[in-house]
């Protein structure tokens, strides 16, 4: 009887194992992506006191807004030479449009590269 349950047990835990290794996220595209130079990271940042007023009023203006999730208040602002980047997942491409118009408008005119991803429900 001891026997059995131990093979139980065991046979359990590597099915488990199993399932639990097939689920995990493969980050591998993202991570050669944000290396290449092309792509913006917080690195990028400049820090001119007109780039980072910029940021500063993008993120008030975004986490100012209660239709917002956290999800979408917690996207990348870079600003770098009066252009700035929005970066990160979203929820829906409402919020994504929503994130651009409020950057515009506290922007005061700075160009907005919007590469928001609307994340896939789960």
């Amino acid at each position: 009887m001891k026997r059995t349950t131990l093979s139980l047990i065991c046979i359990s835990t590597l099915a488990l194992s199993a399932v639990a290794q097939e689920t995990k996220p493969d980050n591998t595209g993202k991570n050669e992506r944000d290396r290449s130079t092309e792509t913006k990271t917080s690195g990028d940042q400049s820090n001119s006191s007109e780039d980072t007023k910029i940021t500063a009023d993008v993120r008030r203006a975004i986490v100012k807004d209660s239709s917002l999730t956290m999800t979408a208040k917690n996207v990348k602002i870079i600003t770098a030479g009066g252009i700035v980047t929005l970066r990160g997942p979203v929820k829906s491409a409402e919020e994504k449009t929503k994130i651009e118009q409020l950057a515009a408008a506290a922007a005061n005119g700075a160009k907005i590269d919007n590469q928001l991803e609307i994340k896939e429900s789960q």
